[in-house]
Order: C-alpha cells, then sequence, then structure tokens
C-alpha cells in the first residue's frame, strides 16, 4: 500500500522541483501521520499526512542530514544525498521504547509530579521566550458528514451540493487549503498575511483556516473552547489533574523525555486526558497528545476534540518549537454524525525579525490580490502536506460539479425544478429565484400564526418580498418587502412597507425606510415575546403585553466610520394611537383572575400611562465605539474583532419635534457601557452599565419614557437576558427623569458545580447574577443564582434561576425557569 501512494504523489508532483517524497511507517506497516520531518538544523520542514506520505522542499541537490519524527517513536536522523528531483526517500520507525531506569522512585514523591511541578514553574519562563518571529504557515481543514438522513424536521436535505453519496449518505461536505505569512510580537501583536487560499468546488471562496485561530499554545494557562479548558502545566494545574509518569527515554539530541499520563480528577470537568511529552532540565514541551470531550467544554454536539502537537529542538536557539499541529474532532447531533480534522505547519521561523514601527495595527489578517485564483501548478509546489487519496478525489469531485453548477444553463434548470408551483403554495408560501441574476422573489402564506393578545385575539401574517445581489459574492444588496398583520378580534389588516440597500459589507454603509401601521408594546425592546404572551394568556388569564398602534415612516442610515467606531442615525414620523382589548378567551379560566386593561394601570407617583392619539417628529443618533478593536481583511468584507481588554461605548441622543401635543416634545441623552472578559479557571464575568437623563420632558408621552426590561413570568422561552431584570414589574419604574442601571454577571463554567460529587456527572454551570436599578423612585435590587445546561444528552437548553428582588421594604424571592430554545 505504502509503494501505491509513494507512486501517486510521483504523479501528481510531476511538475514540482527540488522535493524529497515518500512515506514514513511504523514497523507494522502503519502509517505515520502528521509526524514531522525536517532539515537537521534549520526551519525548513513539513508533515506527513494521514497515510503517512511527505514531500520535503530542498533548496538545491546535495547532502542533507533530514530528521524524522512521531510521538510514540523514536526518531531518525537520516542522511541523504539529494541528486534528483521527486527522490524518494521512505521511512520506518521503531516505537519508542521508554524506561524508568533512569528515575531515582521515592516513596514519598510521584515522579510524574515532580516533573509536572518543574514544567510549571517554568511555564511563563517558556511561555515568553519566542517573544517575537515570522514565520511561513500552511493549514488544511476537512469536515465529513456519516450517515445523514435523508430529511430534516419534514424538509428535504438533499445531497448537500454533491457532498453526500446517495446511498451511504456520507461524505467530505467542506475542505480547504490556506497558504501565508505570519508574524508575532509579545504580548499581542499578530499578524496574517494569506498568500493562497483554496476551498474544494467554489472558485470565489476564501478559506476559513487561519493562523491565529489555530494558535493553541499550551504554556497558556487555559486553552480556549468555549470554555477555557486547564492546560496540564497550569498554575493550578495539580487541582484539576493526576499524573502518571509513563516512563523516560533519550531523543536524538540526547535529551531526556518524560512521558507522563494526564487524566483529570473529576468527570466533565473542563480539562484534558492523554499523554504529555517534558524535556527534563529545561521543562519545555517535547509533544503532546490530548483530548476533551463536548461535555467539557459544554458543546455537548462535540463528542471529542484531540490536540497533536510536536517540537523539535534547534541548536542555533537551543530551544524547541513547534512544528506541527493536529486537531481531530467528531460530533453528533439529532441523527447527524461527522469528524473532522485541522492540520497546521510551521517552517521558515525567523527568531530575530526586524518590524518596522507601523508594521503591526488592528488588521490582523489580510488577502493577497488573487489569492483564490491559484491554479493546481502552485499547489503542487508549495502544499507541505501532501494530500491523500480521498483528499485528491474530493478536489477533482468538487471542482467537476462545480463546472457544472455554475453553467448558466445548469442554473437555469435547477431554478425550474425549485420553482414549480405546488398545490398548498397559497397558503404555505413560495419563492421564486433566478440563479444566474441573482434575485428572488418571495411570499410568505398565510399559514404564520404569530401568536394572540387581548388586543387583537390570534393573529397571522404574510409578506411578499424582493431580493437582489448586485455581484457573486452580495456585497452589494437590494431588499424590498411588504408584511401584512392581520387580528381576527379587532378585525384590522395592518401593513408596512421595507426597503434596505446594503453598499458594501467591509464598512456595512445602508440606507433603509420603513412605513406602514403596526401593533408595538409600549416598550419597544418587546421584554415578552410573542409566544410568551400567548401562552401567559390562554393558560393563566395574564396579558403582561400591553400595546399601543403607530403609523409611521422613518428612514434610517448607518456605517462604520473608521474602525471600531460605528454611527446609526434615524428620523421617523409616527401617529400613536390607543388600542383596547377586543379578547377574552382564556383557555383555562381562573376565578380569582381577570385579563387587566392594555393600559399598565399599577403605575403610582402620578404618572399617566394611558397613550392618547397625537403626532411626532422623532431623530436617533447612536454612536459606537469598540477600542483596541481588531479586524480581518477579506476581499470586499471585514470581520470585526472585539478587544475583551476594553469596554464598548454606546453614546444615545433620541429627540421629539413638532408634536401636536407641545408637551410631547423632549430630548434625552444616554450612555451605556458593557464588556466580557475571562477569569481563567474562575470562569467569565459580564457587565452592563447604563445611565441617561431627559430634558424638556416633564409631560411628554408615556411611550417615550425609558422603559427597562423587566419580567413577570417565571418562565422564558428565550435566551436569557443578563441584562435584563428577573421579578421587576415591566412598567413600575418606567421614567422621564435620570436614570442608571447596572447588571453584572458571573458564569463559573463548571468551576464550582464540577468539583461537587455527584453534581459533577451532571454538567451543570454556576451562575451568579447582580442588578440594580435607580431612578426617582427608591432604588431596585436583584441577586440571583441560577444552572444553566440543564437536559440530557446533546439536548440541554433548560436553565432555572432563583431570583431575590430588593425594593421600598418589600423584599421577596421566586423562581424563573428559562428555556433557551432561541425564539
Amino acid at each position: 500500500m505504502k509503494y501505491y501512494i509513494t507512486l501517486i504523489f510521483v504523479f501528481s508532483l510531476a511538475f514540482a522541483k527540488a522535493q524529497l517524497i515518500g512515506t514514513l511507517t511504523g514497523t507494522q506497516g502503519d502509517s505515520l501521520a502528521f509526524a514531522s520531518i525536517y532539515i537537521k538544523g534549520s526551519y525548513t520542514g513539513t508533515t506527513t499526512n494521514n497515510e503517512g506520505a511527505y514531500t520535503l522542499k530542498l533548496p538545491k541537490f546535495g547532502d542533507y542530514e533530514i530528521v524524522y519524527q512521531s510521538l510514540g517513536y523514536a526518531p531518525e536522523t537520516i542522511k541523504v544525498n539529494y541528486q534528483k528531483e521527486n527522490q524518494v526517500q521512505n521511512v520506518i520507525l521503531k516505537e519508542q521504547a521508554t524506561s524508568l531506569d533512569e528515575v531515582i522512585v521515592n516513596s514519598d514523591e510521584n515522579p510524574a509530579d515532580r516533573v509536572i511541578q518543574a514544567a510549571i514553574d517554568n511555564r511563563e519562563k517558556n511561555r515568553l521566550k519566542f517573544s517575537s518571529y515570522k514565520a511561513n504557515f500552511y493549514s488544511r481543514g476537512l469536515w465529513r458528514m456519516n450517515d445523514v438522513p435523508e430529511s430534516f424536521m419534514g424538509q428535504e436535505i438533499g445531497d448537500l451540493d454533491g457532498s453526500l453519496d446517495s446511498i451511504t449518505r456520507s461524505g467530505i461536505i467542506y475542505l480547504s487549503e490556506t497558504v501565508s505569512k505570519i508574524a508575532y510580537e509579545a504580548p499581542d501583536n499578530f499578524k496574517e498575511h494569506i498568500i493562497a487560499s483554496k476551498i474544494s468546488g467554489d472558485d470565489n471562496g476564501f478559506s476559513a483556516n487561519s493562523a491565529e485561530s489555530a494558535d493553541f499554545n499550551f504554556y497558556n494557562n487555559n486553552i480556549d473552547l468555549n470554555n477555557r479548558i486547564v492546560s496540564p502545566i497550569a498554575d493550578y494545574a495539580f487541582g484539576y489533574y493526576k499524573y502518571k509518569l509513563l516512563g523516560t527515554f533519550f531523543d536524538d539530541n540526547n535529551f531526556l523525555i518524560n512521558k507522563i499520563e494526564v487524566k483529570s480528577k473529576r468527570p466533565n470537568d473542563n480539562t484534558f486526558e492523554g499523554i504529555i511529552y517534558i524535556v527534563e532540565d529545561q521543562w519545555t514541551i517535547y509533544g503532546l497528545e490530548l483530548t476533551t470531550t463536548g461535555m467539557n467544554i459544554n458543546v455537548p454536539v462535540i463528542k471529542e476534540i484531540t490536540f497533536k502537537q510536536d517540537f523539535s529542538y534547534e541548536e542555533s536557539n537551543k530551544d524547541w518549537v513547534k512544528r506541527s499541529q493536529s486537531i481531530d474532532f467528531s460530533f453528533k447531533f439529532l441523527g447527524f454524525k461527522g469528524n473532522g480534522r485541522f492540520i497546521a505547519n510551521y517552517t521558515d521561523y525567523n527568531f530575530n525579525p526586524q518590524f518596522e514601527k507601523d508594521f503591526f495595527g488592528a488588521e490582523v489578517l489580510s488577502f493577497e490580490e488573487g489569492a483564490n485564483k491559484k491554479d493546481s501548478l502552485f499547489w503542487k509546489k508549495q502544499r507541505p502536506v501532501p494530500l491523500n487519496t480521498e483528499e485528491s478525489k474530493e478536489y477533482i469531485k468538487k471542482d467537476s460539479i462545480a463546472a457544472v453548477r455554475n453553467d448558466p444553463k445548469y442554473k437555469d434548470s435547477i431554478d425550474a425544478v425549485n420553482n414549480k408551483f405546488r398545490l398548498l403554495d397559497p397558503i404555505t408560501g413560495y419563492s421564486y429565484r433566478n440563479s444566474n441574476k441573482n434575485y428572488s422573489i418571495t411570499y410568505d402564506g398565510i399559514a404564520n400564526f404569530s401568536g394572540f393578545n387581548t388586543v387583537q385575539g390570534f393573529s397571522i401574517n404574510s409578506g411578499l418580498s424582493y431580493f437582489k445581489g448586485f455581484d457573486e459574492d452580495y456585497n452589494r444588496t437590494l431588499y424590498l418587502g411588504t408584511k401584512f398583520n392581520y387580528g381576527f378580534s379587532d378585525d384590522r389588516l395592518r401593513y408596512t412597507f421595507t426597503g434596505n440597500y446594503r453598499f458594501n459589507r467591509t464598512n456595512r454603509r445602508y440606507l433603509g425606510f420603513k412605513a406602514g401601521t403596526e401593533v408595538r408594546q409600549i416598550n419597544n425592546s418587546n421584554p415578552i415575546s410573542n409566544l410568551e404572551n400567548s401562552l401567559s394568556s390562554l393558560l393563566f388569564e395574564r396579558n403582561f403585553a400591553k400595546f399601543y398602534e403607530v403609523d409611521f415612516a422613518s428612514i434610517n442610515f448607518g456605517q462604520e466610520v473608521v474602525n471600531g467606531v460605528f454611527v446609526n442615525t434615524s428620523v421617523s414620523y409616527e401617529r400613536r394611537q390607543p388600542l383596547t382589548n377586543t379578547e377574552d378567551q382564556v383557555w383555562f379560566p381562573q376565578d380569582d383572575i381577570d385579563y387587566t386593561s392594555n393600559n399598565p394601570l399599577s403605575l403610582d407617583l402620578g404618572r399617566q400611562a394611558i397613550i392618547d392619539d397625537h403626532e411626532i417628529l422623532k431623530t436617533g443618533v447612536s454612536l459606537t465605539l469598540r477600542p483596541g478593536q481588531k479586524y480581518q481583511s477579506y476581499p470586499n468584507q471585514k470581520f470585526n474583532i472585539s478587544n475583551e481588554k476594553y469596554p464598548t461605548i454606546v453614546l444615545n441622543y433620541e429627540g421629539g419635534f413638532a408634536s401636536s401635543n407641545d408637551n410631547y416634545n423632549f430630548h434625552q441623552f444616554k450612555a451605556s457601557l458593557y464588556q466580557g472578559f475571562d477569569l481563567g479557571n474562575l470562569g467569565r464575568t459580564s457587565y452592563y452599565a447604563n445611565a441617561g437623563t431627559f430634558l424638556n420632558a416633564d409631560n411628554i408621552s408615556f411611550v417615550d419614557y425609558q422603559h427597562f426590561n423587566g419580567n413577570r413570568l417565571r418562565y422564558k422561552l428565550q435566551a436569557v437576558n443578563p441584562y435584563g431584570f428577573g421579578l421587576l414589574n415591566y412598567y413600575d419604574y418606567s421614567t422621564n427623569k435620570d436614570y442608571a442601571q447596572l447588571h453584572v454577571q458571573h458564569d463559573f463554567k463548571g468551576f464550582i458545580l464540577g468539583k461537587i460529587p455527584v453534581l459533577n456527572q451532571l454538567n451543570y454551570d454556576l451562575i451568579l447574577n447582580g442588578k440594580a436599578l435607580f431612578t426617582e423612585r427608591k432604588p431596585y435590587f436583584e441577586l440571583s443564582a441560577g444552572i444553566d445546561n440543564i437536559g440530557f444528552g446533546n439536548f440541554r437548553p433548560f436553565r432555572i434561576d432563583y431570583v431575590y428582588s430588593m425594593t421600598s421594604g418589600r423584599n421577596y424571592g421566586a423562581f424563573v425557569l428559562g428555556f433557551n430554545l432561541g425564539f
């Protein structure tokens, strides 16, 4: 088999120059995947693919010492007389024999603990050794699906653009490669310039593989994988791991290497398990193979993630550098199963770079022009890790499929099938698409139930929309649409017209308008969802949501002015009108409860909550500042990266003018500050602070008051809002005076519950919240403790919080059940 693989690569690299090729296997003929191969004493190297095949670029003909190393095998240094292009050098490595003879066993000390403690003591020094460097980087990513169902929730899945075999329902759905140049300067300056990017079957696509996203440094205390997973050599690692010395061996540079088994002290904790190799005396990482699970990282759909890293000793720097990395993962959810792998290869390090003064900046990633247009000859020359048989076939298959599917005639034929009108389309909806001209027309149907409220009764929505992309990448787009809403009880048909033009995806400039008639909650941020209000009303006869009607027309404009500075503006005309209850239907009537009026009548301090008929012009300006924001520059697109070192600042102005009631004119100024940051193994903290004031607003309409997101339900059918209140009445604290609120949340990410016997088997999260609200009334405070990630298997949408409310001598507590179902 290994000779067959070699012949494949000899043929496929026939046009490549100055390359040594071959396969690396064990003594049993097993392929050694992702092993490191490099010229001794240099940073020129490569990595084997998962079939053990490799290609090593050599600068010229001559004699070389080539090092072959793979974790678990004794490294070999082979002298090669390189005389011809694509010379074959197959190598067999023996399994690494380990011994405990070098260890002096003390009955009072675990020898592995001694090594790990020394590695911990030297962790920070080793982390900071390479404070700056340049290197060449290569990455390849692959996602594979296995046994995909033919339909999901009544929808045909199909073959995923030719990715799935029609019989086995399996296949590669994503294959990509990246070649780039990277630069780093401590503590956090990073820059990557992508030379080439390739996605199978997508000539216009750009790979998501980047060096920064692949930078998993086990010299850091934690590895960020949704949860902060504790490194086996973290400062506090002994609180999470137990260690066993499996043996020692000498490498080809005569360094003593300790092979140590790593095990978690508690199941489902934020930890790894596997093997780590530590160099005696230098206490650096020689290599590692560590696995964590989806339960550990609180992403149950993931089954396992395995990291494998390989380091080599460099005589010139007297230190160890990372040569290669592979990340293998598997997943399973609702009948979908699959796995994948991302590999990274680092070559041509320069640890003494001379950076210009302005070399680093906010831009951390950029693309060479035509990076996604490199031909196969380029890839054959530049790809350091050869494709395996499956990947080679995948490129051929997907490129052939893409050539067919990009043909205008093929697109027309597919559109003709998908655009056929069906019998139930007037009820369920219909969409017409022209793929060649990049536009679509969509009718929503009338089977679009939007809920129940006491103002409209049951209501349904429908609509008609047009969407147009003006280029292949949909950077410039136009949306035009109209929405209809009909309430059966008040027998009213309401409608809105919407238009939005996006100029680009770089600074996200947009211009939009909206006009029509609609029913709105008095608190326009909609603290109660339609589904929550429907259930609360029909099941418990509690109509907490309060509404008014508005005829309106508005224009909106916004863009990112400079990096990290966003401006949004709006001008609108509104005619507000009161609404009254028209429906008292309830499924389970209760003798001691009746529906309340549509106006929030539980107000005090002489405030008037009733909405009267009036007109007003409104304007708004919002300025968002994200200090330290970095970004990735894709062709025709910009991806912003928030900097957790700094909070996001939002400044707002809202004004009412030319009202039909002069008392309703007003000005409001407010500012918000929010931030989230990690606290290592202690979890993650976030906060939100908001304050504002009104001018000339003593008698304004209650609609224009500052409202706060309260809650009187004992359940939430949406993601729990960390910046809302758990027990606050919806409108009791609404104000037209000065106000301020503060919300602080800490998610322990398993730090507490993961250490309690029995509970640590359940993979729950403990979340604490503190909230405060200050208005002209006496202050309002809340404290809460919640348990998140409740459920079974991969289905964990539930959360329960105990909330304690304190205000005006009226203190009480209650449980609130949350369903994070995304409504």
